[in-house]
């Protein structure tokens, strides 16, 4: 099956007559697959009548009044946290970044720890921190345990083969060769209920903005009409 391109899908929309779009993202960071979105949204926004541009995932962070996405993000996954004993940890996986907005793990970390969640981490495929920079973290809080999660949308090559794969790079590879004793959890974000709600909430953000209500420049479109 052939899935238009954005740019396909709202100039055959301007073809078709539509005037008012909501764009929604499916992206779990402002990263550059979000920059992206945001392009997009400012070279087609002119072309209609009106036209919204929805917030990623996690977004804003309690600033100023606003939502914090971050911790709603930890609300919604920790549903799937395994009940850990105290030489237990788990260990979040995320994709990781070389724009700018990889700050957001350090913020998340930051928020895992305010919110009391202990032998929490979160660490990155290709950005920082690593599985090296946690290990040290394990190791002084005497964990012997630890499961591995994905926190992105897919549980795909990433989460089966950089994460639990078979390889002796693979982080659970590397964490049993080390001593550690590893569990893995290969379900992506999208099968999270409450991050499916999260997203709805979103988007749904995107056509409040859209109807004109006069809330609609508060919260998650403040910055994005």
């Amino acid at each position: 099956k052939k899935y238009p391109t954005p740019e396909e899908a709202l100039t055959q929309l301007k073809a078709d007559g539509y005037s008012r779009i909501a764009l929604v993202s499916l992206d779990v960071i402002p990263g550059m697959e979000y920059s992206y979105v945001k392009a997009v949204f400012n070279e087609y926004k002119e072309q209609f009548k009106t036209m919204t541009c929805g917030t990623s995932l996690m977004y804003w962070q309690g600033q100023e009044e606003q939502s914090d996405d971050v911790a709603e993000f930890i609300k919604a996954v920790s549903s799937q946290f395994p009940k850990l004993g105290k030489d237990e940890a788990l260990l979040l996986m995320a994709h990781g970044t070389p724009h700018v907005s990889n700050a957001y793990y350090s913020v998340i970390q930051a928020k895992l720890d305010a919110l009391g969640y202990k032998n929490v981490y979160v660490y990155t495929v290709e950005g920082w921190p690593s599985l090296e920079d946690v290990v040290p973290k394990l190791n002084n809080a005497n964990v012997k345990t630890v499961t591995l999660m994905p926190i992105m949308m897919v549980a795909g090559d990433h989460a089966h083969n950089d994460m639990a794969g078979k390889d002796s790079d693979s982080h659970k590879s590397i964490l049993e060769s080390k001593g550690f004793k590893v569990n893995t959890y290969l379900h992506g974000l999208g099968e999270n209920k409450n991050i499916r709600a999260a997203f709805v909430e979103r988007a749904n953000d995107a056509w409040d903005a859209l109807q004109g209500k006069k809330d609609a420049d508060a919260d998650h479109l403040k910055m994005m009409k």
